[in-house]
């Protein structure tokens, strides 16, 4: 006896997909109709029954009309994307976009580089940015959260990655007149202030600034996460020194280099007077206010331990030229930041 059940396609990281396999893993109680309707034409489609969850098709330098979408992918997975030409700020769908929590909801996006190509699945996306000047359409920024894709991947969904050198193009064509170089170095700051709102970034810092300042990417970037840390044993060594305590210069150890990141700190310290500080660092290559991850561990050292626990935030970190700028949280974390859990462990609650 013949079977009357299909095989439905799954959804899988780096494979291609056509609006129908799309189609037939998000809405498969729908009918699909090609080159019609949501799921064969449109390009911001919702996900039935999941309120919050989208899927973008997304095709690079299309023409809609009298519009032609700029629209690239960045070497670090930042994605510049546009709404539809008659979208604006009033939009139910621009509102949900901008504050989108990737914690709580998807936005899965398939993209390719011609129409002759099929839609490569590039994962899901998290919210950076947008363009707080333009709209009609809205530009948008998003990292990409499985980044990076193989080369052959590229290859065959049609798409040349902007690299620095196009990056460096964009910043030079809208830099104010080259100042004298100053001296590299990290810099102290006061804490940023923080807005609830997502307000977005002025055009000429949308056009020119493309920055990986994702949270999870940054928490996976090992390299960035040490430099930030020898970064900040260098400024606690000569703080020591100039103040005539080269003795516990010498005494600093980079914890989480000889024993790992269990300690719930990175770098044990000590102040002018010989009090212990246990700092905890972390590092972006993003603006002030960029979310960071903390692991439970760390959380807990600091309310066991508030008046010896420092938080160094770095942020706007030049990796080539090693300078940025840092500032400081103290005492207990959970007292000073609003703390978002990402995942739970769960268990059969005890019977009462």
């Amino acid at each position: 006896m013949e079977s009357n059940i299909s095989i439905m396609k799954t959804l899988r990281l780096w494979d291609f997909y056509t609006r129908e396999d799309v189609h037939s893993i998000f809405s498969p109680d729908t009918v699909f109709t090609p080159q019609s309707g949501t799921w064969g034409l449109h390009g911001i489609v919702k996900v039935p029954d999941r309120i919050g969850d989208w899927v973008f098709f997304v095709t690079l330098g299309q023409i809609q009309g009298e519009h032609t979408f700029d629209e690239s992918i960045t070497t670090d997975g930042v994605l510049s994307w546009q709404s539809q030409p008659n979208q604006g700020f009033g939009s139910d769908a621009i509102q949900a976009f901008i504050s989108h929590d990737e914690r709580i909801n998807n936005i899965y996006l398939f993209l390719r580089g011609k129409r002759d190509k099929a839609y490569g699945y590039f994962g899901k996306l998290g919210y950076l940015t947008h363009d707080s000047e333009r709209e009609k359409p809205v530009h948008f920024q998003w990292q990409l959260m499985d980044w990076a894709p193989n080369s052959k991947f590229l290859q065959e969904v049609g798409i040349t990655l902007i690299g620095e050198s196009e990056l460096l193009q964009l910043q030079s064509q809208s830099a104010p007149p080259a100042e004298t170089p100053k001296e590299k170095t990290i810099e102290f700051v006061d804490t940023p202030r923080a807005s609830k709102k997502r307000e977005g970034s002025s055009t000429k810092e949308f056009k020119t600034r493309k920055i990986s300042s994702y949270a999870q990417i940054n928490a996976s970037n090992s390299a960035l996460g040490l430099l930030g840390e020898e970064l900040v044993i260098d400024a606690e060594r000569a703080n020591l020194i100039e103040k005539n305590r080269r003795d516990l210069a010498e005494k600093i150890i980079h914890v989480s280099v000889i024993e790992g990141d269990g300690a719930g700190y990175d770098i044990k310290s000590f102040t002018p007077e010989g009090e212990i500080k246990y700092i905890e660092v972390k590092t972006t290559k993003g603006h002030g206010t960029t979310p960071f991850y903390l692991s439970p561990n760390e959380i807990e050292f600091s309310r066991m331990n508030p008046n010896n626990y420092y938080l160094y935030r770095i942020y706007d970190l030049d990796v080539q030229n090693k300078s940025g700028k840092i500032y400081v949280l103290t005492g207990d974390l959970s007292d000073k930041l609003d703390l978002k859990p990402t995942q739970y462990v769960a268990t059969l609650l005890a019977e009462k």
